[in-house]
């Protein structure tokens, strides 16, 4: 698939929203730049194996307090006995 996009005034360049949404790139998702063949490849830091516990903090869509390892274990040993 091939899109176009432009360099601003700033040198930015804006990724189409089809290949954002298709990579989940969220806004401040962070790229490696390299050159290649004549152009450039972006590559998204977390593919490159650098992600952090702090960048995995509300990945799993949860909003609400933290709970510790044992709540946790707790909650689901509950939820095993309830579908049982």
């Amino acid at each position: 698939m091939s899109q176009t996009t432009k360099l601003s005034t700033k040198g930015q360049v804006v990724v189409p929203k089809s290949l954002r949404v298709a990579h989940r790139w969220k806004p401040g998702t962070e790229f490696i730049v390299r050159e290649r063949d004549g152009g450039i490849l972006l590559t998204p830091k977390s593919a490159t194996g650098s992600r952090t516990w702090a960048s995995l903090i509300g990945c799993a869509g949860y909003s609400g307090p933290r709970k510790s390892l044992k709540q946790m274990d707790e909650a689901v040993a509950a939820e095993a006995r309830r579908h049982k």
